[in-house]
């Protein structure tokens, strides 16, 4: 079988956690707004009681740096786009 990916760079964002300006740039590269990369099940979604998102995109960037257990999973970085959550791989060609 042949791999698609050769180059592909892991990284596991609990031990190496994003910057607020690397997650910025990530969001941006998805084309999605931060509240849409949130992962509802987590339980810091409920504490924080996100789900009656009053909160500015800023805030929601820095409550995801700060707890990044709130970050849709996996994230796929292509050359100048990013895939959060469910990938249909065909998207990634």
């Amino acid at each position: 079988m042949e791999r698609m990916y050769e180059d592909i760079e892991k990284r596991d964002f609990f031990k190496d956690p994003f910057s607020e300006t690397e997650l910025k740039k990530i969001i941006k590269m998805t084309g999605k707004n931060p509240s849409e990369l949130l992962r509802k099940r987590d339980k810091m979604f409920k504490e924080l009681n996100l789900e009656n998102n009053q909160k500015t995109d800023a805030q929601i960037i820095k409550l995801m740096v700060k707890y990044p257990g709130l970050i849709l999973r996996p994230i796929v970085i292509t050359k100048n786009k990013a895939f959060i959550g469910k990938i249909d791989l065909k998207n990634l060609k």
